[in-house]
């Protein structure tokens, strides 16, 4: 049989292979425009997280009356949005608005650092001095305790839900010992000090009786600091019983009638009936992305060392 020598069909196979390939081309021009905008997009998300923009309440700042909004959420430390630095410079921005009528500042925190809590708790103190026309009203959802309520205590008034969580007002600090561990192991430590006190509560050593003391007189004396925080910014509405300061928890319902809380009440209700400015400006200012990364970055070796030993903690 002799071989087609029909040009005709030559050229419809060269043309079906030349079409094929104009498509495939197509096909991956359309994938490498898409996957480009995915990046684009992607790094667009990234530099509006990590670029602070300034809050919103800041954008809208237009010397009408409002009621200005400030949230204290979740764990109180130095590298969070609970923060001292965020939520302070929170505040001061809510109190500086020229049309601020009050504020609000919204808790919902289990506690955290005695040292950001004081630090809030200070500025809270010289704001209202500064600004003595502008009431600043604690409102508590879910939980305020421990170091959470060391910063409402500064307020001019509490409102919480008859359900919230009010109190913890204690000190804890609290590490671990692995001594039976490391003997079980075979393990010996070996631990040089410059001071007969530098290996405070090792964690690899037996537990000295004399740091162990030293350790609670610590406690105790932060433990007082709280208390008197307490009583300084409830005074007279506080009705003290022998439980008050033992660390325990109650109820919103309960936390009114001990003077740690004065009435029920949410956010849009006190702005409306206790402030009356229904409309609420949030001022709380957010840690962004380059701000998280720096500060957790710093802040590991620091909580590499206070795990070794214990944190004291308003938890």
């Amino acid at each position: 049989m002799a071989e087609s020598t029909d040009p005709a069909w030559e050229r419809k196979i060269l043309e079906k292979l030349a079409l094929e390939a104009v498509v495939e081309q197509r096909r991956r021009r359309r994938w490498g425009i898409f996957f480009k905008l995915l990046g684009f997009a992607y790094l667009t998300v990234v530099l509006l997280y990590a670029v602070d923009w300034g809050s919103s309440a800041e954008r809208l700042a237009d010397g009408r009356k409002h009621t200005a909004l400030v949230q204290l959420t979740g764990v109180i430390n130095a590298t969070g949005d609970a923060s001292a630095e965020h939520v302070i410079s929170s505040l001061q921005a809510a109190f500086e608005d020229r049309g601020t009528a009050g504020v609000i500042l919204r808790i919902n925190s289990p506690g955290g650092s005695p040292v950001q809590a004081g630090m809030i708790n200070d500025e809270i103190h010289r704001l209202r001095a500064k600004y003595p026309e502008i009431p600043l009203h604690v409102v508590v959802e879910d939980i305020c305790a421990s170091g959470g309520y060391y910063v409402a205590a500064a307020g001019d008034d509490i409102y919480v839900d008859k359900a919230s969580i009010i109190g913890s007002i204690g000190v804890l600090m609290d590490g671990f010992g692995f001594t039976g561990t490391m003997e079980k192991l075979g393990v010996e430590r070996r631990l040089l000090t410059a001071g007969k006190n530098k290996g405070f509560l090792d964690p690899f050593s037996p537990q000295s009786a004399d740091h162990k003391a030293y350790a609670q007189t610590m406690l105790d004396e932060i433990h007082q600091q709280f208390i008197e925080v307490v009583r300084e910014g409830r005074g007279k509405r506080l009705k003290e019983m022998p439980e008050m300061f033992s660390g325990l928890m109650w109820t919103g319902a309960r936390s009114v009638e001990m003077g740690l809380a004065d009435g029920f009440g949410t956010v849009e209700s006190v702005a409306r009936d206790v402030i009356k400015a229904e409309d609420i400006r949030d001022y709380t200012e957010k840690a962004n992305l380059a701000e998280r990364l720096a500060k957790q970055f710093g802040a590991g070796a620091a909580d590499s060392m206070a795990n070794s030993f214990g944190r004291f903690s308003f938890r």
